[in-house]
């Protein structure tokens, strides 16, 4: 594939050997200590670091025909998927780099690259700062119909909908209209009913998975509780609003002193708002025994309590939902900045 529309900055395009030296290293240039090869016929300058996700995505791109486009995460990264960044979920290894052929391109499997063969409509690809991909809806089918486990699909198709790339709605119709009788379409049928296009993390998909297998409610991710004077109190991670029980995850251990007095300012909130408290930790990933226990516990305190918390779900005028894909997509720039703001990429 010509790589040279690509637009984005930082990045070593491969080149192919020259005899003049003056697109590409010579021979002799080429096998020494200043280039490396990522893949047959392929070079860059070896100082450049093939870690960097987008380029990973670009030194992979090289390998596609004309026709062929990145799909899967990768495609998703490129276009500002910011929690697909091509690591395995446990963070030790990488993901190979997906390309979209046709069922009549066949290129040698390579270290690096996965190689997805099957019917390619042009219309299934679109171009992003020089470089061609597969639409969203495809990419993300790609990763729900290559994924056995049902979590990973949820979040998959959570932190498509966090960028507002594609909702679970959007890839559910592709899916429908586009991929009948593929192999694994039936993956996507189990995942979308479960997806929520306002969770805010990849932990939070997880915790709010963990939930809903103990059959206990159906909790709501990010809904803003208001007083009665419509002023904005609190926005959980999950919020279970008949039985008054709330989630929150915490990352890592809050050992410095802010932090910590933020957690319990938060904890204090919960208790005046008449909210039972239960928090997932990084540990509880590995096994979920210990929070099922602590969330049945907060269900059962809750249940022996009288609720009387001064608190709503009902949005005042002022306040801008933002809770699906589509509110978000309509919001200007100006009100992106306002009300997206735990959303944005950091500065």
């Amino acid at each position: 594939m010509d790589l040279s529309g690509i637009t984005r900055q930082g990045l070593a395009l491969p080149v192919k050997v020259d005899r003049a030296g003056i697109e590409g290293p010579r021979s002799r240039e080429a096998a020494g200590p200043h280039w490396r090869s990522p893949y047959r016929g392929w070079h860059v300058p070896a100082a450049v670091d093939g870690r960097r996700v987008d380029q990973r995505i670009v030194e992979a791109a090289a390998l596609l025909p004309a026709t062929g486009a990145i799909t899967g995460w990768a495609a998703l990264h490129w276009a500002g998927g910011r929690y697909f960044d091509g690591t395995t979920r446990a963070g030790s290894g990488l993901m190979p780099v997906t390309l979209a052929l046709d069922n009549k391109r066949r290129l040698r499997q390579q270290p690096g690259v996965e190689l997805c063969e099957e019917f390619l409509d042009p219309a299934d690809i679109i171009v992003v700062d020089g470089l061609r991909l597969t639409t969203h809806p495809r990419s993300v089918c790609r990763l729900l119909r290559s994924n056995r486990s049902l979590e990973d699909r949820v979040r998959i198709l959570d932190m498509a909908a966090f960028d507002d790339l594609c909702s679970p709605a959007e890839v559910h119709t592709y899916a429908r209209e586009r991929l009948a009788g593929r192999p694994h379409v039936s993956r996507i049928w189990q995942a979308s009913p479960y997806a929520d296009e306002n969770s805010w993390s990849p932990m939070e998909s997880i915790m709010r998975m963990a939930w809903l297998q103990t059959r206990r409610g159906s909790p709501l991710a990010n809904a803003p509780l208001f007083d009665e004077d419509g002023r904005h109190l609190v926005t959980p991670d999950l919020i279970d609003p008949v039985a008054g029980v709330v989630g929150e995850y915490d990352g890592a251990p809050h050992d410095g002193l802010e932090p910590r007095e933020r957690d319990l300012d938060r904890e204090e909130l919960y208790r005046r708002l008449d909210l039972e408290l239960v928090v997932m930790m990084s540990g509880d990933l590995a096994g979920r025994e210990r929070f099922v226990r602590r969330l049945a516990a907060a269900y059962q305190r809750a249940a022996a309590r009288r609720r009387t918390g001064p608190w709503t779900l009902a949005q005042p005028d002022w306040w801008v939902d933002t809770s699906t894909v589509a509110r978000r997509r309509a919001l200007t720039d100006g009100e992106r900045g306002i009300w997206l703001k735990r959303q944005l990429p950091a500065a």
